[in-house]
């Protein structure tokens, strides 16, 4: 995995596990970290972002709960295949998750709400 890819706001009340599975999970699902690519891990990806080895491997729990990437003792922790469109998972959840880091960060920049619901409509039609 390239350097810099997974980026955590220390600031935004959004958790930092949870701001590092949904990049991740983001990155996996649209094919920029392709299957078998090795991941960081926990202790590399801890430092590089300056956080505590439990952070990341609550993420890359999470992460492998989701069959987004499996760890094997000796070869190391890597992106697993997608599962076919028709076995994924509704993605409403996902989506969910993601909208709520969304607003809250929107809310620290204090953002209305008339805002919030424009800039997701020009992210839809981009």
């Amino acid at each position: 995995m390239s350097g810099g890819v997974v980026r955590v706001d220390t600031t935004s009340p959004v958790p930092p596990y949870e701001q590092i599975r949904a990049q991740l999970a983001a990155l996996i699902t649209t094919g920029r970290l392709p299957e078998g690519e090795r991941l960081p891990t926990v202790r590399q990806l801890a430092a590089d972002l300056g956080l505590a080895a439990g952070t990341v491997a609550r993420a890359y729990r999470e992460l492998e709960a989701a069959s987004l990437i499996r760890t094997r003792r000796g070869a190391g922790t890597r992106v697993a295949p997608l599962p076919a469109p028709a076995d994924r998972p509704d993605p409403a959840a996902e989506l969910a998750a993601l909208a709520r880091g969304f607003v809250a960060q929107a809310r620290v920049l204090g953002a209305t709400e008339e805002q919030v619901t424009a800039a997701v409509r020009a992210a839809l039609r981009e």
